[in-house]
């Protein structure tokens, strides 16, 4: 006789294997509104059978199990009458969490919503009533429903660079620059050099009328410099070649926090008085600075700058390159974002931002400077890196990309060896910070990038620096007097909310 089979429902040991039972649906029926860009209105009623059924169940449970407490009545034994009467409030309670917990979740399942934040409701102020379905409304920011174009076989241009000896000696002298000396500038005709640090004093006016004045700030010559709340483009071009003693004259375009609303995006002109010039004297390679930079020789050193500085010419052209594939496709499939949107949705943009600089292995101080970058025009940098998760999110879904908890350790453990620390390090300061799930996201949409440059056709072209990639100083100055307004406001009060 042949061996017995067990049936796929029985365990080895010949018992009935017992499936999780699936949940029962309720009855209810949606009605979703457009109520405009990127928002809609959803009236949601629950059937009242559905209601009666679940009071009942918990009713029986508080008979059934004797844990109902009456006056009067040992446990258990009050009347069904009474017992509903004294227990209504906390099972009807109970009810309605268990319902509109159940029927949110059957809405994601069942229609194509792709909410932003949370639902715009309070549980606590819907109320069963004592007759008829349940109804409860709420409205939702979803994001943009669109048609992408075909995005396999696009034409991309791909930028390149071959680095010099020379482009590694000035890596070299950025990476030794804070263990230098910072020394007086020698010679009575002295200039201010890119890379030098200049005490100034700094004076701010619009059309004619002075704004503010700041004295003895001390601020190193980069091509550009932010303030905290503004830009200058052109500083370093504009200070080289003063003088102790000279004035030079820049201007500054201020950002959307300024606290007076008539001057945001406007140019202010700043008078930057140069009182003192001083340069970095470099340290000696020494075995044991060599050692602190993790790098056994000074050849070794210079051949781990190259790799570093191939490493960010790879971030430069998926950078480009992700700008140009956004190009072809969002401008096509994407209409303008409402700046209510954008708002509730910069704080959560910034994080997107930082997460994919911390992936790109850049240092704290070039996250920090390419962050205050973008908030100098929040709405237009937001808008920019929305369309790209839009995007890239729309086609995560459609080719089914996905992210396991291998690919997010494996991401850790590249960020770790790219900042010299532990992954367990890493990975308790994005769970402190809360951007494991930016990380996640990043990672998805890096996927989905990875995809498109799979399928794409390449020109290469020259490398040209775009305006976050240029040098950028920071200084705490404020070009306009008075409490800067946090662009952000919105989206932080959303999350608390959502919280």
């Amino acid at each position: 006789m042949a061996e017995h089979e067990p049936a796929p429902d029985e365990t080895a040991e010949g018992t009935t294997a017992t499936a999780e039972p699936e949940p029962i649906k309720l009855k209810q029926t949606v009605e979703v509104t457009d109520i405009g860009p990127c928002k809609k209105h959803v009236k949601v009623t629950v059937d009242r059978g559905d209601i009666d059924e679940r009071l009942g169940e918990k009713y029986k449970e508080l008979l059934v199990k004797g844990t109902s407490i009456v006056a009067g009545f040992r446990p258990g034994k009050a009347p069904r009458k009474l017992v509903e009467r004294f227990y209504k409030s906390e099972v009807e309670n109970q009810v309605r969490g268990e319902v509109i917990m159940a029927s949110l979740e059957q809405i994601a399942e069942e229609q194509d919503i792709a909410p932003l934040t949370a639902p715009d409701l309070d549980p606590a102020q819907i109320v069963i009533p004592k007759e008829g379905p349940l109804i409860y409304e709420f409205e939702v920011e979803v994001r943009p429903q669109f048609t992408l174009p075909n995005y396999k076989g696009l034409k991309l241009r791909r930028p390149v660079q071959t680095f010099t000896d020379a482009d590694v000696s000035a890596e070299i002298r950025r990476l030794l620059e804070p263990y230098g000396q910072v020394v007086p500038k020698e010679g009575k005709d002295a200039t201010v050099a890119i890379g030098d640090i200049i005490t100034t004093d700094i004076k701010t006016q619009f059309q004619g009328q002075a704004l503010n004045e700041v004295k003895e700030a001390r601020i190193r010559v980069d091509p550009q410099l932010v303030l905290k709340d503004g830009l200058a483009k052109d500083f370093g071009k504009q200070m080289k070649g003063a003088k102790v003693g000279d004035a030079r004259t820049v201007e500054i375009v201020l950002s959307d926090a300024v606290a007076n609303p008539a001057l945001r995006g406007m140019t202010v002109l700043a008078t930057f008085h140069v009182n003192d010039i001083k340069t970095v004297r470099l340290p000696e390679l020494t075995p044991e600075l060599l050692d602190e930079l993790g790098a056994r020789s000074e050849e070794h050193l210079r051949e781990s700058v190259r790799v570093i500085l191939e490493r960010r010419l790879e971030y430069q052209q998926r950078q480009a390159m992700r700008q140009q594939v956004i190009a072809l496709v969002a401008d096509s499939a994407l209409a303008e974002l409402p700046q209510d949107l954008l708002m509730r949705q910069a704080r959560r943009a910034m994080q997107r931002k930082a997460m994919e600089f911390q992936s790109a292995g850049l240092s704290e101080a070039e996250i920090t400077n390419r962050l205050r970058l973008l908030q100098q025009d929040i709405v237009r940098s937001t808008t920019l890196t929305l369309k790209e998760h839009f995007v890239l999110q729309k086609i995560v879904e459609d080719e089914k990309i996905e992210v396991d908890e291998d690919d997010i350790d494996a991401e850790i453990e590249r960020i770790a060896a790219r900042t010299n620390e532990s992954p367990r390090k890493v990975r308790a300061r994005l769970e402190r910070e809360d951007l494991l799930e930016s990380l996640a996201t990043e990672l998805a949409e890096s996927k989905a990038l990875d995809l498109i440059l799979d399928h794409a056709e390449f020109e290469d072209v020259p490398l040209t620096t775009d305006q976050d990639e240029i040098p950028t100083g920071t200084v705490e100055a404020q070009a306009v007097p008075g409490e800067l307004q946090d662009p952000t406001a919105v989206a932080k009060e959303s999350d608390e909310k959502d919280e």
